[in-house]
């Protein structure tokens, strides 16, 4: 087991409104509910639901960005590195854009948080820089070029490095290809599925695309309202709902 959640909740503070209209005290708005499950190295877990439903919430506590109201999440002790100062998750943002810094050239982008933590002393940093962009499939003269001047799918290629430069055991996908062209998605999602038979990497793979989560997937979790209603094969999940709601969600997508 390399992650798991133990009846987690999340509640994010909300401002009540008093009869005249005036901001009143703050109270929680719980917006993920009592959620567990585990991951396998190696395994593809797709959360999938409806937007605003927490799964985006649940995935940004996952990386420790969001705090747990109740509950717990844990990663595998056995995943860190030394004193435990590198988290073995990391995470694939959904805006291969905004979630990289315009100010920072490719090599800085993908070998920062590496120079960092003391895994790449700096003399290496442009031959880390160049395995890592060979994994992904990029050359290794793009070194001292800035995001602008790459297309969408380079662009979360280059993301995709950076995740790897920490050399994760799980990746935290929060559509990772949703805002990508659909010739380009697919040469993204081939990439994440050779990374994770070469790596054995674990993926939480968050998604309302159900072809997309056909081709990732060994499980399938379905959020609804901040709940898992449904949790299986991914198989059984998509081929054999037995919750209403997941049988309406699937519905709507062949609509």
């Amino acid at each position: 087991m390399l992650l798991r959640l133990s009846h987690v909740s999340i509640a994010y503070p909300e401002r009540r409104r008093g009869l005249a209209g005036a901001l009143g005290a703050t109270e929680p708005r719980r917006v993920v509910h009592d959620v567990s499950f585990e991951l396998d190295e190696g395994e593809t877990l797709a959360l999938v639901g409806e937007s605003g439903c927490g799964k985006t919430t649940l995935a940004r506590a996952i990386m420790g960005l969001v705090p747990v109201e109740e509950g717990t999440i844990a990663l595998d002790a056995a995943a860190t590195r030394g004193d435990g100062s590198v988290r073995p998750a990391q995470m694939v943002f959904q805006d291969p854009f905004a979630s990289l810094n315009p100010r920072l050239t490719v090599l800085d982008l993908v070998t920062e948080a590496a120079v960092a933590h003391g895994l790449v002393p700096r003399a290496r940093r442009r031959e880390r820089a160049r395995e890592l962009l060979a994994d992904v499939g990029l050359p290794g003269d793009i070194l001292d070029r800035y995001p602008h001047a790459f297309s969408g799918g380079q662009r979360q290629r280059l993301n995709i490095a950076r995740a790897l430069s920490l050399d994760p055991r799980l990746l935290v996908c929060d559509e990772p290809v949703s805002a990508l062209d659909v010739s380009v998605q697919a040469q993204v999602l081939n990439l994440l599925a050779d990374l994770r038979a070469t790596r054995r990497l674990a993926m939480l793979f968050i998604s309302h695309d159900i072809a997309v989560v056909r081709h990732v997937a060994d499980r399938v979790a379905v959020m609804r309202h901040g709940r898992i209603v449904e949790l299986g094969d991914a198989g059984q999940v998509l081929d054999r709902p037995a919750h209403p709601y997941t049988q309406s969600l699937l519905a709507a997508c062949l609509d």
